[in-house]
């Protein structure tokens, strides 16, 4: 037993252990490998998560930049639309009040003619009427007052 012991392991050590060992030293090698991948591997994923971090950072901070500019912008519309508003209520009030005071004025030409006219009728209707009495007189300019209309 010792003897075909001896025997199996001379025959392993000539030709199998050579084999043998350089396969598990190989296997060696791929996990030294494959470890040293994995660290490098997490070593990018850091560095990666890094620059994603920087990248949202800054994604931020111009998404609150193009806010800021837009409230800006909004802010600024909206006071313009207020000014050219208030611009153009002034302007619809001023040629309100000059319309009214053509309209007063032209109203009152009208008045001015319409006595000047009534004023003369009564003048011709007295002098056509040549009275001896002045009660007479008063009681027909009173008469005519009375049938009188103003337009």
């Amino acid at each position: 037993m010792t003897l075909s012991f001896g025997i199996v392991l001379f025959i392993l050590s000539k030709y199998a252990w050579k084999p043998i060992m350089n396969s598990i030293k190989e296997r060696e090698e791929s996990i030294d490998n494959a470890l040293n991948a994995a660290e490098d591997a997490r070593k990018q994923m850091s560095s990666m998560k890094s620059e994603n971090e920087k990248l949202l950072a800054e994604a931020r901070s111009e998404r609150e930049r193009m806010l800021r500019e837009a409230n800006e912008m909004k802010d600024s519309i909206i006071s313009q639309a207020k000014r050219s508003a208030d611009e153009e209520g002034r302007k619809i009030i001023a040629n309100a009040k000059e319309s009214i005071d053509r309209e007063k004025l032209n109203a009152l030409n009208e008045l001015k003619t319409q006595v000047a006219v009534l004023s003369v009728d009564m003048a011709e209707k007295i002098l056509r009427k040549k009275m001896e009495d002045r009660t007479q007189q008063e009681n027909f300019v009173n008469e005519n007052l009375k049938s009188i209309r103003l337009n």
